[in-house]
């Protein structure tokens, strides 16, 4: 008897029309640069002229378990969002320019209709960072993952003039930190998340005293993309050091940035700490450097600026819309010191 491929659990045809329904999605983020269509083996993509010695810098990254989230709540349109967001903040903290995005989704039984609203998150969020959707792949992979689950992933790559690279060489003692307040809890953390407000589906959905609102809808916000307004930012300020807030909070990422013998110090009384935050830490009983060292906290990135810049820094963001706060200063010494 014949075994087709379909009779293995994989159906083409399926394949075959989620790349149609996807496809309207995928064009809406084409930019100039942009050579070729989707279909090909390989994405085109022609380098902006005008720069020096351009430079290429990449990212890679998922949203994590914020997907449990995602399809317990059969809500599939935004964290695709995530997706590019957790790639574009990254390489445009070098200073980069997002040229074009690749997304990678996963899965046991395809369903185009959810690909393709998955596909319309990734788009949003390519719009959101004037990059350029230019292909990816769609794979299914029966008996892999459980019913009704998937993964998704992308790779973002972006272009800067070497002499702008953004890098942190040139940070000193006594500089000051700008956060950029975040819309949530973004991409990271939800491991512990999940623990703290488990996956029933009745309880997500209904009304939460303590938080203010249904956490579903304060667990999918989508993470919020810095690009537009960093690029606008360093054409009007020099930016010393930019560090996107993920994995390891303010205790890993800040000092990152910093050159050998800098560290920082860090105001946490400077903003009102978001409620979702203060709800998890309440329940998980934990310190507020744990807290500070698996969330964002209420902010999604941190600029670092010379003291003297303060003003037209905080000025310039606000003009693109973000929300922003002196977190605190660059000291001597190492790591983050929280007060």
């Amino acid at each position: 008897m014949a075994i087709s491929y379909k009779d293995s659990g994989v159906d083409v045809e399926r394949g075959y029309k989620a790349v149609q329904l996807m496809k309207e999605h995928v064009k809406s983020t084409y930019t100039k640069g942009v050579l070729g269509d989707l279909g090909s083996f390989g994405g085109f993509f022609q380098m902006p002229e005008g720069m020096k010695q351009p430079v290429l810098v990449a990212g890679t990254d998922g949203v994590g378990t914020k997907l449990k989230y995602a399809i317990i709540a059969d809500k599939h349109d935004t964290i695709g969002i995530d997706a590019v967001a957790m790639c574009v903040n990254d390489i445009v903290c070098q200073g980069a320019k997002p040229l074009f995005f690749l997304d990678y989704f996963a899965t046991g039984s395809l369903s185009p209709e959810k690909v393709a609203t998955v596909v319309s998150g990734i788009a949003e969020g390519c719009r959101q960072s004037d990059a350029a959707l230019i292909g990816g792949e769609t794979a299914e992979m029966p008996g892999f993952y459980p019913e009704g689950e998937y993964d998704i992933a992308g790779f973002a790559v972006g272009v800067v003039d070497k002499e702008r690279i953004i890098n942190g060489s040139g940070i000193k003692a006594g500089d000051v930190l700008i956060g950029l307040k975040s819309s949530g809890v973004h991409s990271n953390g939800y491991s512990l998340v999940r623990k703290l407000f488990g996956e029933d589906i009745e309880k997500l959905e209904k009304y939460d005293e303590e938080l203010g609102a249904k956490p579903i809808d304060v667990l999918l916000t989508p993470t919020r993309i810095y690009v537009k307004s960093i690029l606008a930012l360093i054409e009007k300020v020099k930016v010393k050091g930019i560090a996107h807030i993920t994995g390891g909070g303010f205790i890993e990422n800040i000092p990152r940035i910093f050159p050998e013998g800098i560290g920082c110090e860090i105001d946490t009384s400077s903003y009102e700490l978001p409620k979702v935050f203060k709800v998890m830490q309440n329940r998980a009983q934990i310190t507020k450097e744990q807290m500070y060292n698996t969330f964002n906290m209420g902010i999604g990135m941190v600029v670092c600026v010379d003291k003297r810049d303060v003003k037209a820094t905080v000025r310039q963001l606000e003009l693109t819309g973000e929300s922003c706060v002196v977190l605190g200063k660059t000291v001597r010494g190492k790591g983050v010191i929280l007060k």
